[in-house]
């Protein structure tokens, strides 16, 4: 195999080091199984029309610039999100013969896609012509193959993959001196952007009522703050409902592991969500997790996993928040481990490698 190009518009910098973090672990990986990856993507979060207009304008300039340099010597491309980063493979396929691979995250088909007109028609063009399609949960699979009319064989559900030698237990007592939280706490965390479909705004309404019966619980926000306007409503709605909310910025992994690992619960009340990933890290550092039972969070949560609870319903959610808090909810850890096993760094590392073979294979591009 000779070299991989990735393309994403999404990729952490040192300003912004959570931004698709994601996508920058499965290249690391890919490169520590001796694999040649280039990556041509947009490490700035920043919104709005201009800045974006730029951005991508810039980006889209680079990567087809960068295939046409490299042509000879890529063994295939590989996108993260159908639209618009996959327009750039198909476009290198198209007109150099490059074969590629789409990562589908979710929000790429439930929410752009779903505009209509020209975008769905462009994603449909993209998957359809892709020699793979990864898609990150189950949920996503039946979207691709019944709304987008992409051949079953094609498509794979895999996970972007968790890091079990940073994602694991921690001592928590020890970790709880580290990071100043006090022994008698109750710790609810949620790690995240922090944006309106996250379902923050129930989290307060719900911290709200577990507050009531868990006097010496605490919640914790950690992420990226994307949306002044949301961020002006939340703080607003703290404020409202009466409640102390500690908002940190974005942390390196490792220490977002050592937080989870300290928290007492670990929630995500998300109103979609294509796979949940950092619940899946959450469970391997053998923290309880609190979910909203939709996309890829229904199957995460499913099998006593975890505690599933109704999107955008505040009671709902407050009532599964108490349930772990009290222990009142008996979880399968056998099944958890199973679930952290099967999307370990070291098994999806082994199918990636597997379908960009098996792609070179039938390109004749094998050595």
């Amino acid at each position: 195999m000779q070299k991989i190009a990735v393309f994403s518009n999404m990729y952490p910098s040192g300003q912004h080091p959570t931004f698709g973090i994601f996508v920058k672990n499965q290249v690391e990986l890919l490169r520590s199984q001796g694999l040649d990856v280039d990556v041509i993507a947009i490490d700035d979060p920043a919104k709005g029309k201009g800045a974006a207009a730029k951005k991508y304008g810039t980006w889209l300039l680079r990567s087809f610039v960068y295939m046409l340099k490299n042509r000879k010597r890529i063994s295939l491309t590989h996108s993260h999100y159908a639209f618009p980063t996959g327009l750039i493979s198909l476009m290198g396929k198209r007109i150099w013969k490059l074969p590629y691979v789409i990562t589908v995250h979710g929000g790429d088909i439930d929410k752009m896609a779903a505009k209509g007109g020209k975008i769905a028609s462009m994603t449909a063009s993209i998957l359809q012509n892709a020699e793979a399609v990864i898609v990150v949960g189950e949920r996503l699979k039946q979207d691709v193959i019944q709304t987008f009319g992409v051949q079953e064989q094609r498509v794979h559900v895999m996970s972007m993959g968790v890091d079990t030698t940073v994602f694991k237990p921690y001592p928590k007592e020890e970790t709880r001196m580290e990071l100043d939280i006090p022994a008698q706490e109750k710790v609810v965390l949620y790690v995240g952007n922090l944006i309106e479909a996250k379902g923050l705004l129930e989290l307060v309404e719900a911290f709200k009522l577990v507050k009531q019966d868990n006097p010496d619980a605490s919640l914790y926000l950690i992420g990226s703050s994307k949306d002044e306007g949301f961020m002006e409503k939340l703080a607003k709605h703290v404020l409202e409902h009466g409640v102390k909310v500690v908002q940190q910025m974005p942390k390196p992994q490792k220490e977002i592991a050592r937080w989870m690992a300290a928290s007492d619960v670990f929630v995500l009340p998300s109103h979609h969500e294509g796979f949940g990933l950092v619940v899946l890290e959450a469970m391997a550092t053998r923290t309880k997790v609190v979910g909203t039972d939709v996309g890829g969070l229904s199957y995460l949560l499913a099998d006593q996993a975890g505690i599933a609870v109704e999107p955008k319903n505040a009671d709902s959610l407050a009532d599964g928040i108490r349930k772990a808090l009290n222990g009142e909810s008996v979880l399968n850890r056998e099944m958890i481990q199973l679930k952290v096993e099967s999307n370990s760094f070291e098994s999806i590392s082994k199918r990636l490698l597997s379908i960009y073979r098996s792609i070179e294979e039938k390109a004749g591009l094998g050595e």
